[in-house]
């Protein structure tokens, strides 16, 4: 059983990552209206989807986002991610405050970027005040692990360790195990639960922003759906060649 849902809701970001394993473009493109994705979410809602993350691309460049959070956060446990700089836009953070979801995971791609850290330092407090719990996702690449266990330490300070997620970069410059944990300092940390051995997720589906599904959000092979419902999702994550992103 799926209780675990992402939803990219398009490719839009004007952030430009080089690495960026979604492919996103400050052109961006999307194949959902927002009235597919919350009745889409919705119904796997109903068929045991418990918690449901909405990332990207960006997605609060994605017209639309708060009429989905609207409709989701009273049924699931509603997660967003996010780079945080469209939170700087008065008018989207005046949306937030009446919009709200669970919560908030600021992601920080460039630990070695002091004007980064701060912001996001800054936006998770923020975040916080207004009744949103917030989250930290810390990208670290096997080249940048001091930096990133200098940001660990520092927003540690404002933030749990359940709240900071470390993910290691992908497809290239990838940390070993041993380097991630190094950048918690040898205390228990949080990171993708394919840290210590791929395999595939049952209860996860991750979905595009061109309506394709995989039990991970890395993988190549993603499948088409069918059908926008629980049922389209669990027919075409069965016909999804299982296969690393390493």
């Amino acid at each position: 059983m799926i209780e675990l849902l992402s939803i990219d809701l398009s490719n839009y970001c004007s952030k430009q990552c080089l690495f960026c394993y979604n492919h996103s473009t400050r052109e961006g493109n999307t194949l959902w209206k927002s009235q597919e994705v919350i009745d889409f979410a919705l119904d796997c809602i109903v068929h045991g989807v418990k918690a449901v993350s909405l990332g990207g691309g960006e997605p609060f460049e994605y017209e639309g986002v708060f009429d989905v959070i609207d409709a989701l956060y009273p049924k699931c446990y509603l997660s967003v991610t996010s780079n945080g700089l469209h939170l700087e836009n008065k008018k989207i953070w005046e949306m937030l405050t009446d919009h709200k979801p669970d919560k908030i995971h600021i992601t920080i791609h460039k630990p070695d970027n002091e004007t980064e850290v701060n912001r996001v330092e800054r936006q998770v407090q923020r975040i916080a005040s207004i009744g949103i719990k917030p989250g930290l996702n810390l990208l670290v690449g096997a080249d940048k692990v001091a930096q990133a266990k200098n940001v660990y330490e520092r927003m540690s300070k404002v933030l749990n360790s359940e709240q900071i997620i470390l993910v290691p970069q992908r497809y290239t410059n990838t940390p070993t195990s041993k380097q991630l944990a190094s950048v918690s300092g040898g205390k228990p940390f949080q990171s993708p639960s394919c840290l210590l051995k791929c395999q595939r997720p049952k209860n996860f589906c991750s979905v595009s922003w061109d309506k394709k599904v995989n039990p991970c959000s890395f993988a190549p092979n993603k499948e088409k759906l069918k059908s926008l419902d629980y049922k389209g999702v669990i027919e075409a994550l069965e016909q999804v060649k299982w296969k690393s992103c390493q």
